[in-house]
């Protein structure tokens, strides 16, 4: 087998200088920090993916993939999720 360590250098942690390291470490957590402001204040995705799963358990299809594709591009999806918002922010 061919040594492909020239040609994928840099690809890998272990081929990371010590500063590469620190600045890839530091846009993770970033990343992180960042992902989760955006999913606590866009409560319509939590509910997209409790919603999902709920379905999902309940009716357990065979074909997980095609029922996903079916679910969300389900044109009523949107007014669920809406309509889950509004309900939400009344039992607040």
């Amino acid at each position: 087998m061919a040594n492909l360590t020239g040609t994928i250098k840099g690809l890998y942690p272990e081929t990371l200088s010590p500063e590469q390291l620190e600045k890839l470490r530091g846009f993770k957590i970033q990343t992180r920090i960042t992902n989760e402001k955006y999913l606590r204040t866009h409560k319509e995705v939590e509910l997209l993916i409790s919603g999902f799963f709920r379905e999902m358990f309940s009716k357990r299809p065979e074909n997980i993939p095609e029922f996903a594709a079916d679910y969300f591009t389900d044109p009523r999806l949107p007014n669920k999720i809406h309509m889950q918002l509004i309900k939400e922010k009344k039992a607040a």
